[in-house]
């Protein structure tokens, strides 16, 4: 059972090393300006190796324990599926469900832990797997990965290098699983952390934070929502940023004034210090390197990047 990109990697591992009797992925949903139906990572993958695929609208209604029941496997994995599953349906196979969760667990439960691992400056991460309960990524941990973020990483570049691994120990699991050598470990609940699902509110820039905590949330709300300032009454993208070394930038200024335009980027004033972005991109227009962006005179020294009043 999953749902977007990250979860795919999962599944074609399990078609190489198992029997998979059916496939889980949510409804198709509108995206994109046209709002065209799109089909899930995960359904799209599954038609690829030709796998049964069903999309239930909810866990709730007895169709996804149903389902579950007829296909005569024994086990569930669930990979960013979207949804709690109730009790009816974690005890539908004989071995229960488990998942790949994308954090150390106990720290982040919850939709966006990749993402959110990023925003808030961590240097390290990993895959859980667990079994699956009741509660929000509550269960026992059967086995975890560790690994460092990047500083210059981003979450979407974080979520693609975690996927093979959460792959490779799910396979792990299962075969601990099925020679009996599997020992959940409860977690500390009170060491736990949230990560809610992002909002488009989480994007907007607010340069009088801290200089690393405004690179970070840029590089952990990458690509979604993006991170957006306002730039001249206009709406402008901001990618890959980071703290100015040591902290400081030529000149000073207001938070979100921009001190200097160089090769590597553009200086922003932030609560202490600078940040330095590398790229940008206007509304209608192609992302591009900074320098470029202000040889168009897109930006210029003395601009001054402000958040976004949310609509």
């Amino acid at each position: 059972m999953g749902s977007p990109e990250f979860a795919a990697p999962c599944l074609r591992a399990l078609r190489e090393h198992h029997e998979v009797a059916l496939v889980v992925s949510q409804p198709d949903k509108p995206a994109g300006r046209g709002g065209q139906l799109t089909a899930p990572a995960v359904k799209l993958a599954a038609l690829e190796l030709g796998l049964p695929v069903i999309q239930p609208r909810s866990a709730k209604t007895g169709e996804l324990r149903d389902a579950l029941v007829a296909s005569g496997a024994t086990l569930a994995v669930v990979v960013a599926y979207g949804k709690i599953l109730p009790g009816p349906v974690l005890e539908a196979l004989p071995r229960g469900c488990i998942n790949v969760h994308g954090s150390l667990l106990p720290k982040y439960r919850g939709a966006a832990p990749v993402q959110w691992a990023v925003i808030n400056g961590e240097a390290e991460t990993g895959v859980s797997i667990m079994q699956l309960d009741e509660g929000m990524d509550t269960g026992p941990v059967l086995l975890e990965r560790r690994v460092a973020i990047d500083p210059d990483e981003t979450a979407g570049e974080l979520l693609a290098r975690l996927a093979p691994i959460g792959a490779a120990a799910l396979l792990e699991a299962i075969a601990a699983i099925e020679a009996g050598t599997a020992h959940p470990v409860a977690q500390d609940h009170a060491r736990a952390s949230h990560a809610p699902m992002l909002a488009k509110t989480d994007g907007m820039i607010d340069f009088a934070q801290p200089a690393a905590a405004v690179a970070a949330r840029i590089r952990g709300v990458d690509p979604w929502p993006g991170a957006q300032a306002m730039l001249r009454g206009q709406i402008v993208k901001l990618f890959r940023a980071r703290p100015a070394p040591g902290g400081s930038a030529p000149g000073s200024g207001a938070p979100g004034s921009v001190l200097a335009i160089e090769a590597g980027g553009i200086h922003v004033a932030a609560a202490d210090g600078a940040v330095v972005i590398r790229e940008l991109q206007a509304a209608g227009r192609k992302r591009m390197a900074a320098a470029q962006f202000a040889a168009g005179r897109g930006i210029a020294v003395g601009d001054v990047l402000a958040r976004p009043e949310p609509a």
